[in-house]
């Protein structure tokens, strides 16, 4: 599927470089080959003749002669054993130097290299006050040089030409040349450059330069006044809006956030979001800025910005960080102003493998065993924002061979897949999840995935896929796994093709993972273990842990998320007390005697093993009976 052109807040990106005759591919930036003028300065060195090419980093390294075939072979293991880059695993292995891996980078680009001693920089004042500390940080550059209008940058990763595109648009130069440079001296260089001098420039820099500034002071956008569009554009394409817009968007995917919120009210616009299950909020921009900044966000996600009556939905693609992010833009007319929602969707940061969801080893292979099953319906339930389609993107991922033919129905498409054909519902036209799978049908498929089972024709059409053979995975919203079977005969599923078709249900929440860098044990008090059911008796020698904040965890204590699962296995005893018209508390005790750990049972291990706390628990989970 092709994608569309990758915006930031400054607008589109340029074409594709012109075709290098040399290699017959991109012309790279920085290679001192005619394109502008060749970075020069202390530190930075000529490369030699190009060896590398378009040829992958482990054959540079052998043409340079840092690495022997076996040792590529080696690497190559070890690689697919720890998921690193190819380059990162031969230094783990001890095969090389951080330095000679900068040299194979920048052979296999064809730029050249520079040393970044931090002892020794001088940087002047105009590069640095033209790139933002965290767009340092999060794409691993560094600038070093700014002359008529050509920003050079060092560069950790030269594959990554796209940033170099970001950075064009983001930072207002005219051209932007690279160099290479070992990763851990541009960490260096930004950490004594930006955060020892003081240098880096906040969110709160900016409001202020906003609040300042006259020609935005001057446009004053009231609740019920007239717009005038020429005004809006130009007030949505001010410097400082698109700077506003830029940070708010590299701060939300540097702390891995999942959503971004932007709410105007009567005397406020407020800016907010979503990291780690929790609202975090940021300084608020001007009141009479609403407007602008909706616009400017509405420009970049293709949207009518002359309509403010209907609720609107578009999406914008960025490349950030050498990873494509996608953020999927929800604008909402309220009684103060425009409301917009974005969803940051970044594959960076999830992994579609079953072993990164924080599965127990016994429940992933009993899973594994259910998605590997030729045919039958397999649910994931849980509110929303509790992680199931991951989970189940990442059961389709581990199903993702050549030999099977895959389809899903999703509202809406999260990610995008390669090998998996993937058709998206739009209620407006009736293209309903129920008529697309009518269709899927006749697509001659072997694993059939529904976003979700809303009603009884959606229900009744994955029943009929099961037992003509196919295997099918979709999600319920309900809060335990037990309830989801009680849930499909309230439908109007017959019990009789529950059981012949449901092979398990899978319940999920997510809770705060404590930060490793900061985490410590403590003694919790006699209430906060009561609120689990736990007394000094049965939790005798147990650990428990916190994090007492630190600056990786901007002073949380906690660091991403992780689940806790619900396996409910439907064996010939369920089966026989779904059509006995068991209720959901027969069947959830049944599960248990079967060896089923309830959510508040999975969430005690995940508190003893350091993992979470007492709070987070408490806060995503009920009381079993079992455990009062």
């Amino acid at each position: 599927m092709a994608k569309a052109p990758s915006k930031f807040a400054g607008g589109l990106k340029k074409k594709p470089r012109p075709i290098d005759p040399g290699t017959g591919g991109a012309a790279p930036p920085s290679a001192g080959d005619g394109g502008g003028a060749t970075p020069s300065g202390p530190g930075i060195k000529g490369s030699r003749p190009r060896v590398g090419g378009h040829k992958k980093i482990g054959q540079v390294m052998i043409d340079l002669g840092l690495i022997t075939d076996d040792q590529f072979t080696v690497i190559r293991q070890k690689q697919e054993e720890i998921g690193l880059k190819f380059g990162q695993t031969a230094i783990q292995l001890g095969i090389i130097k951080n330095e000679e891996l900068t040299q194979a980078l920048a052979e296999q680009q064809g730029m050249r290299t520079i040393t970044l001693n931090p002892d020794d920089l001088k940087v002047p004042t105009e590069a640095i006050d033209k790139v933002p500390q965290t767009m340092c940080e999060l794409y691993k550059i560094f600038p070093v040089g700014y002359e008529d209008g050509i920003l050079t940058i060092a560069m950790a990763d030269p594959s990554n030409l796209a940033a170099l595109d970001d950075v064009r648009n983001m930072c207002s130069v005219s051209d932007v040349h690279a160099v290479v440079a070992a990763e851990s001296e541009v960490e260096a260089a930004i950490s004594a450059t930006y955060v020892k001098a003081g240098k880096g420039e906040s969110i709160e820099d900016i409001v202020r330069g906003m609040e300042t500034d006259e020609e935005l002071s001057a446009a004053k956008i009231g609740r019920t006044g007239s717009i005038d569009l020429d005004s809006l554009e130009e007030m949505a394409d001010a410097a400082p809006v698109r700077k506003l817009i830029n940070m708010v968007l590299l701060m939300a995917i540097r702390d891995r956030a999942s959503d971004i919120h932007l709410e105007p009210f009567e005397d406020e616009f407020r800016m907010r979001y979503r990291a780690d299950g929790v609202m975090m909020e940021l300084v608020p921009p001007p009141r009479h800025l609403s407007a602008a900044i909706s616009s400017r966000i509405k420009v970049m996600a293709n949207l009518d910005i002359a309509e403010r009556r209907i609720p609107q939905d578009g999406r914008i693609e960025l490349t950030v960080g050498g990873n494509p992010v996608d953020l999927r833009v929800s604008v909402l007319p309220t009684m103060f102003g425009e409301a917009i929602v974005m969803r940051i969707l970044d594959r960076s940061v999830v992994k579609l493998d079953l072993a990164n969801i924080c599965m127990p080893p016994q429940v992933l292979s009993k899973f594994k065993l259910m998605i590997e099953k030729p045919h039958g319906i397999v649910l994931v339930t849980g509110p929303t924002g509790s992680g199931k389609t991951t989970t189940l993107y990442s059961a389709l991922n581990a199903l993702n061979t050549i030999e099977m033919k895959i389809i899903t129905s999703e509202d809406p498409i999260e990610y995008d897949i390669d090998g998996i054909i993937q058709a998206p519902v739009n209620s407006d036209i009736g293209v309903t999840f129920a008529s697309i799978l009518r269709a899927v049908l006749r697509q001659d498929p072997d694993v059939i995935l529904v976003g979700e089972i809303r009603d009884f024709e959606t229900a009744q059409i994955a029943v009929q896929s099961a037992l003509t053979g196919h295997l099918v995975f979709s999600t319920l919203h309900t809060n335990d796994a037990p309830a989801s079977v009680t849930r499909l005969m309230d439908m109007g599923v017959p019990p009789f093709l529950l059981t012949a078709t449901l092979e398990g249900i899978l319940a999920q929440r997510l809770v705060r993972k404590i930060c490793v860098n900061c985490r410590k044990p403590y003694e919790p008090s006699l209430e906060q273990m009561m609120e689990l059911g736990l007394n000094p008796d049965n939790a005798r020698g147990k650990k428990f842990y916190q994090g007492a904040g630190c600056e990786k965890c901007n002073q949380t204590g906690f660091k991403g998320r992780g689940g806790i699962f619900e396996l409910f296995e439907i064996n010939d005893e369920i089966r026989q007390m779904i059509l006995d018209g068991a209720t959901r508390d027969q069947l959830a005790a049944a599960g248990k005697k079967l060896g089923m750990s309830t959510l508040r049972e999975s969430g005690l291990n995940a508190i003893f093993e350091g993992m979470t706390t007492l709070e987070e628990i408490v806060r995503e989970t009920v009381v079993d009976d079992d455990l009062k």
